[in-house]
């Protein structure tokens, strides 16, 4: 199983609620990583505020920094590589880099209806 790791630019919360300005990116992102969990996913998550020493302690997040800068964030990693900068994944990109299989719902329940069975 793949690890997908989430490294923040300084947050005071990682859910986008605090504060008067609700992000609606963050909290659609953070629906998004409940749902990848909950369906199997490994996932970390660092917020530079609260946690710098991760972020200078990984050398790919360490050069990523030096080069771009911590307004380039967010980084993410997946199995120590990097697979997106400067804005949070979807839904479908954390699916395909979890591995995650979705059964489509609809199919599933037309499936078994009337007289034949899967």
């Amino acid at each position: 199983m793949s690890t997908i790791q989430i490294f923040d630019p300084a947050l005071c919360c990682s859910t986008g609620v605090c504060g008067v300005d609700v992000d609606q990116q963050l909290v659609d992102f953070s629906s998004d990583l409940d749902w990848a969990k909950q369906n199997g996913a490994h996932i970390e998550r660092f917020n530079l505020a609260q946690e710098p020493m991760v972020f200078a302690e990984n050398p790919v997040v360490k050069g990523f920094l030096e080069r771009s800068g911590a307004e380039a964030l967010p980084l993410i990693l997946v199995d120590g590589e990097v697979a997106l900068a400067g804005r949070y994944p979807n839904r479908n990109e954390l699916t395909r880099w979890a591995a995650i299989t979705v059964i489509d719902e609809k199919s599933a329940s037309s499936c078994c209806s009337g007289s034949k069975c899967c």
